[in-house]
């Protein structure tokens, strides 16, 4: 099964990304089979240098079945080359139950109504 996915480069605390075409079995920073871009976190949002991407090689490895990873599938989306969705918010990171208590009774001293 064929990947589309992110390979670290980069010094210590100073990532930078290629966006490759890998096996889904090999290392994260391991072989791959073709590099079809690039993203650099650590440019401003708004400068062009941030994310490079090769589109015509994206929209063929995607017609050739490769899946891409959800970072990866969110910059295709902001590209155009295919929708995706944003996934539910994991259940596991809501406050528990106690944290809840906690919050309805600080917003009952308050004076508000409290939230369910």
């Amino acid at each position: 099964m064929l990947k589309i996915r992110l390979s670290r480069g980069g010094a210590k605390k100073r990532p930078y990304y290629r966006i490759v075409i890998a096996d889904a079995r090999s290392p994260r920073d391991g072989r791959f089979i073709e590099r079809i871009g690039s993203y650099d976190p650590m440019q401003p949002k708004e400068s062009d240098k941030r994310l490079i991407l090769d589109q015509e090689k994206a929209k063929a490895w995607l017609a050739k079945g490769a899946q891409p990873t959800d970072r990866v599938a969110r910059f295709l989306s902001q590209a155009g080359l295919m929708t995706w969705k944003w996934g539910e918010t994991p259940k596991k990171s809501a406050p528990k139950a106690k944290a809840q208590e906690r919050a309805k009774a600080a917003a009952a001293a308050a004076g508000e109504p409290a939230a369910s």
